[in-house]
């Protein structure tokens, strides 16, 4: 049995980016109920030297919005990233996913020997399809929405692991 890059990767940011996008209305409510400024949710990390709310949040969208463009041969959009506030944050979000929705099996099935060259820390990196997918890509984008949970949760919004998972 194959894989469809397109099952693998498409469907999977959108749910979790629409988790994403109900764990920020949730943290949004919980800002307003306990008159905490959103700011300071949104500025929120887990560590001094980590990311804050805002960039795990761009950055999930990011590989979200890229992978299918690459897997595809496109050139990803570029997104500035100057959000700052959940209302921005969200918008976002339902932009990545308008985008996604614009993708078809067709464009992204078959990918998985096509080579892939992102830019890292470390400097270019060029993999087949699959690996790049399933080892990089899945990884780091469930990372930063994982993050982006952890800060949220860690700042006393109250969210459980059915948020993150969403329902089936």
């Amino acid at each position: 049995m194959s894989i469809s890059m397109y099952q693998a990767s498409v469907p999977v940011f959108i749910r979790y980016l629409g988790n994403l996008r109900a764990i920020l209305e949730k943290a949004a409510a919980h800002a307003e109920a306990k008159k905490i400024d959103p700011a300071t949710l949104a500025g929120s990390r887990l560590y001094p030297d980590m990311l804050p709310l805002t960039r795990q949040i761009q950055l999930a969208s990011d590989m979200a919005k890229s992978a299918p463009c690459r897997l595809s041969g496109t050139e990803p959009p570029k997104f500035e990233d100057t959000e700052t506030s959940f209302p921005q944050l969200l918008e976002r979000i339902d932009k990545t996913v308008a985008h996604l929705k614009t993708f078809s099996p067709a464009q992204v099935d078959g990918s998985e020997e096509r080579p892939v060259t992102v830019n890292t820390a470390k400097g270019p990196l060029t993999v087949p399809g699959l690996p790049y997918l399933t080892q990089f890509l899945l990884p780091n984008f469930l990372f930063h929405v994982t993050t982006a949970y952890g800060i949220l949760r860690h700042s006393g919004v109250e969210l459980g692991k059915a948020d993150y998972l969403g329902t089936a």
